[in-house]
């Protein structure tokens, strides 16, 4: 038999188990012991039975006028004779049977004292010096007979509380262990960025280090990711004067030279600097997905959302750059506007800087996912499967920091949610396509 996998249903099995044995095992010596009374006691009512029955048919046969007559005792009314008896004299003459008593069933007299056939318990007694003889019986049947109707009358009770005993057991355990449950629960709910310390002061004394030990560890990995998220949007954050000023000298270099080779060199530092510009933009968004709240408590349209997104797009690849389909109706969620503006510039965005151009990109916003369509050539299945690693552009040639699909990775893993790419697109023989999910609308209790 396969054990649970639950320790409540370990326990439960083998505390019910054990129980069940026990009482069974309970159930048989008692068993076993008030059957070897009720033969003590069977025994003595044989040997009373007898003592009791033989003065009075010893004065019977004394004062008869006849010697070596033999009498069948008659009864008064027809009822389960349990003993029977015969008295003999010492010739082995029968002089005495009750109602039921047969011959074949009593053995002669060989002595006072117990005798067992294979049918009958028997006790013989004497008086008159051994000239009147008497055997009391009893059918082994009889004994059987009570011994099956002790069994069953322990039995019984046992069929009703075993299977209350069972129910009794698994209730107590699974109470017992509500607090380890809640515990597991706590612990396997929550998100993925939620570090805040499970367990409380109701865990049993054997669990409670557990629970330390994961509080420990949560925390240290909280302060590290922490101080992570610190650096990056800190080291991002100052970045950005720092670069605007080189880039706006390098631009007003460009604008005042006359020397050609001076100003080609500065358009290549012009092109690193935005580069750069680009990089420290994409390391703040990061560092915002990865240590904001991404969901509120209040529902967003996230239709306007997009709608100022596309706005922006539409000015850098033109009115028939991107083709969009939203809704009608509101398309309301209870992730944070910011995170969502993020995502869909992050997908647009890869989708026109990676795309052939030959098609526009198809932004298409439902009421539970955000789909991102470009055109292009097929990604190999081993490369579209690391798309979502940071600085990962794949195969492309293109300009890029190779961050923006592991930024909205890293939206979707915080949101709880999921981010699909799909190379060709779905129903398409070629392009690209992402498919983010869009989590729900917010529990008001």
């Amino acid at each position: 038999m396969r054990m649970p996998g639950s320790l409540q249903g370990r326990l439960a099995l083998a505390l019910g188990l054990g129980l069940t044995v026990l009482w069974l095992v309970t159930a048989w010596a008692t068993s076993t012991l008030l059957r070897s009374e009720m033969n003590e006691v069977f025994d003595s009512t044989l040997e009373e039975t007898a003592q009791r029955i033989l003065p009075l048919v010893a004065m019977d046969i004394i004062s008869r006028e006849e010697e070596g007559i033999s009498q069948r005792i008659a009864t008064l009314r027809e009822h389960e004779e349990f003993f029977t008896y015969i008295v003999r004299d010492d010739q082995g003459r029968v002089l005495i049977r009750s109602h039921a008593a047969e011959d074949a069933d009593f053995p002669a007299f060989e002595g006072m004292g117990f005798r067992q056939t294979a049918t009958h318990r028997l006790y013989y007694d004497a008086a008159l010096q051994g000239t009147i003889t008497i055997a009391v019986a009893e059918p082994l049947s009889h004994r059987a007979e009570v011994a099956r109707e002790v069994v069953v009358g322990l039995a019984l009770p046992l069929i009703i509380v075993i299977p209350l005993g069972l129910f009794g057991v698994f209730g107590i355990v699974r109470f017992s262990l509500r607090p380890v449950r809640r515990f597991s629960t706590a612990l396997s709910s929550r998100g993925s960025r939620d570090l805040s310390a499970v367990g409380d002061g109701t865990l049993p004394n054997e669990i409670k280090p557990v629970a330390e030990a994961v509080n420990d560890v949560l925390s240290r990995l909280g302060r590290t990711l922490e101080a992570e998220r610190s650096f990056t949007a800190n080291a991002a954050h100052e970045l950005r004067t720092p670069v605007a000023a080189a880039l706006a000298q390098t631009q007003r270099l460009m604008a005042e030279t006359s020397d050609s080779i001076a100003a080609g060199r500065a358009a290549e530092i012009e092109v690193a600097l935005k580069r750069l510009t680009r990089l420290s933009e994409k390391l703040i968004q990061l560092a915002r997905a990865e240590g904001g709240r991404l969901r509120s408590d209040a529902d967003s349209d996230l239709r306007s959302v997009l709608t100022m997104v596309l706005a922006d797009f539409e000015r850098l690849a033109g009115p028939d750059g991107i083709h969009s389909t939203l809704p009608v109706d509101p398309v309301l969620s209870n992730l944070d506007p910011d995170a969502f503006a993020i995502v869909a510039r992050n997908l647009i965005e890869n989708a026109l800087r990676h795309g052939s151009g030959g098609a526009p990109v198809q932004v298409v916003l439902t009421s539970d996912t955000l789909v991102v369509v470009n055109d292009g050539p097929s990604v190999a299945q081993e490369t579209l499967a690391g798309l979502t690693a940071r600085f990962n552009r794949g195969q492309s040639v293109s300009d890029g920091s190779g961050l923006g699909l592991s930024i909205v990775q890293a939206i979707a893993d915080g949101a709880q949610v999921t981010l699909k790419l799909h190379s060709p697109a779905q129903g398409q023989p070629d392009g690209f396509e992402a498919v983010f999910q869009l989590p729900g609308r917010a529990q008001i209790d």
